[in-house]
């Protein structure tokens, strides 16, 4: 497609269980109740029958933590919600086991992408950790790169995998009694093994002779054709301190350590999902699906930010048995939702229209990415109707072109012309063409970030040796970046002259694009457009700018920053010939229906 079009052309590019009995009371007044057994939180509720009174929350056992009890509460808020809409976790229960983490073939992929059919490579995991002057830590959090060559979820492991002989160790600690007592026992080398794909498993006690063993190994002079000294033998690490041990003044000469080709191979690696990878996410997709679904009944019965975030942790924990999430819960009502990475949660739902709900959890590490954005009464206002019709425009219409070979950038394009025809029809733009506009970038004003990122072992996931879209800055340049390498990161910072520059090279550059990247089958990406109403933003960087001032219609948008922001994502899974949404969390008037009882 040598042309950038006003459309985007495809070719081209909870149940309940009720038990009602009649009681007494001191004065001798019948009157009779229900006993509601709420499964989701373990959790009993007496329902007064024709009283004003209404429910009656007694926790079945200890006190509820506070997540737990604020899910309960909401979801007592809607008794009616309870019995019409049917328990959206019962799929969740059939889903079949993944089976055995495909380590081993993870760890032949990276070989393959070193191009090298000799040497070591060495991760160490995530150490255990203390915050400081205390004995408590946070929560562990294994290293990506570690976990993708061994599917071991604990700490202070590491692991070698030895290319020419295509061994691959995974390196766990011994735990003695006494340590047992208090925090248990790692599982054992035969568990693990029966887990993952890998050739042993040892303790990290025995690590420093096996390396000894492997250097003494490679550095024999009668390995070699003709005698003499041996070509030093690579090991390659992701960074200079993480070092395997061994005595390296002994080493002189024989070891060469490699800090600069294992991760961008290790990222080539994982931009393409294995299928245990795929089925990870889909089953994380499914959790978070369910959550979102079963909380729309409840919204409009929830009165704060904060109700939302423990409802769905809640959900994902008690139904779908996903102990973490990907990413911290964004929920920001009315002005919070034009905050891309908003995650206080803490602010009232009344007089506010609209509320975003970014949350996924993760399945085995393996992440999801879920947005809706849900009218806080159950109705839209006209204007944030209107916002939404764009948005969803947008998704629609970058989704249907997906599949291989397309270039992840020009489906951003494609989303930025249908805003700025939309916000042209509002009149929120005015002054100008479409496509001056867009070739303006003043639509970044409303569109400031790219249209997704890749998921994997991280909700934010490496993009292998391309830039999905930007290839550079981005969220890097905005939030001062948060990897050591990879190109990864935040939602990526769309300026009006990162616009600019994607408008000319939609037009004139052939590929490889400039390093941007090409969708591939197995990839998995989110498409998350979104129109959002800052006002510090827009006016600062827009309204005070001569050239961008005057595409906006100042008395128009003041209607419109009520609205906040409206942004709706979906795991996209590319297959052979188009794609597959992983995604089936209810949007748009499905979720609409729902959230007024019109619809289970």
């Amino acid at each position: 497609m040598d042309r950038l079009p006003a459309r985007y052309e495809a070719e081209d590019g909870v149940w309940s269980d009720t038990a009602s009995s009649p009681e007494t009371s001191g004065d001798g007044t019948e009157f009779n109740h229900d006993l509601v057994l709420v499964d989701e939180f373990d959790a009993l509720s007496i329902e007064l029958k024709g009283l004003a009174a209404g429910r009656v929350a007694v926790p079945s056992s200890g006190d509820a933590s506070p997540a737990a009890a604020a899910a309960m509460l909401a979801a007592q808020a809607a008794p009616s919600a309870l019995r019409k809409v049917a328990d959206p976790s019962s799929e969740l229960k059939q889903a079949p086991e993944l089976g055995k983490y495909p380590a081993h073939d993870h760890a032949r992929k990276v070989a393959k992408e070193l191009g090298v059919v000799k040497g070591l490579i060495y991760l160490p995991g995530q150490v255990s950790q203390h915050y400081e002057d205390s004995d408590q830590g946070p929560t562990f959090h294994q290293r990506r790169y570690f976990y993708y060559i061994t599917g071991a979820d604990i700490p202070n492991c590491a692991v070698t995998y030895d290319i020419a002989r295509d061994n691959l160790i995974l390196w766990i600690p011994y735990i003695e009694p006494r340590q047992a007592l208090y925090f248990g026992s790692p599982p054992s080398p035969e568990v693990l093994k029966s887990r993952s794909h890998l050739s042993d498993v040892r303790y990290t006690t025995e690590l420093p002779r096996y390396l000894r063993t492997y250097l003494s190994s490679a550095a024999n002079p009668h390995r070699c054709r003709g005698g003499g000294s041996p070509a030093p033998t690579t090991i390659f690490i992701l960074h200079r301190d993480q070092v395997p041990p061994v005595d390296y003044d002994r080493a002189a000469g024989v070891v060469v350590l490699d800090s600069t080709r294992l991760q961008p191979s290790m990222d080539a690696a994982r931009v393409l999902k294995t299928p245990y990878e795929i089925a990870a996410i889909r089953r994380a997709n499914a959790v978070s699906s369910a959550a979102h679904r079963a909380l729309l009944p409840r919204l409009r019965h929830m009165t704060n930010e904060r109700e939302l975030e423990a409802f769905f942790r809640a959900y994902c924990l008690a139904a779908g048995g996903a102990k973490r999430q990907a990413y911290p819960v964004i929920v920001g009502s009315g002005p919070n939702a034009a905050t891309l990475h908003y995650d206080s949660n803490d602010e009232a739902l009344a007089g506010r229209q609209l509320v975003v709900l970014d949350a996924g959890c993760e399945w085995l590490l393996y992440a999801s990415d879920v947005t809706r954005t849900l009218p806080i009464t159950g109705k839209l206002t006209p204007e944030a109707r209107s916002i939404y019709s764009i948005v969803e425009r947008m998704q629609e219409a970058c989704i249907a072109a997906v599949r291989p070979g397309v270039p992840y950038y020009r489906l951003h394009l494609a989303a930025a012309m249908i805003a700025v025809e939309g916000l042209l029809a509002l009149g929120v733009l005015e002054n100008g063409t479409a496509r001056e506009i867009f070739a303006r970038g003043t639509v970044s004003a409303f569109f400031p970030h790219g249209l997704g990122h890749h998921v994997g072992l991280d909700v934010h996931d490496v993009s292998g040796r391309e830039a999905l879209m930007l290839g550079g800055g981005g969220a890097a340049a905005a939030t001062g970046g948060r990897r050591r390498g990879g190109a990864a990161g935040k939602r990526e910072w769309v300026t009006a002259e990162t616009m600019g520059v994607l408008c000319r090279d939609g037009q004139t550059v052939s590929p490889p694009y400039k390093g941007r990247q090409r969708l591939a089958e197995n990839m998995v990406v989110t498409i998350e457009p979104g129109i959002y109403f800052s006002r510090q933003y827009i006016e600062t960087l827009y309204l005070n700018h001569p050239t961008h001032s005057k595409y906006i219609d100042r008395d128009v948008l003041e209607r419109y920053y009520p609205v906040g922001g409206v942004r709706i994502e979906d795991d996209i899974l590319v297959t052979k010939d188009g794609y597959e949404n992983l995604t089936t969390a209810p949007k748009g008037e499905e979720a609409f229906r729902i959230i007024n009882g019109e619809e289970s």
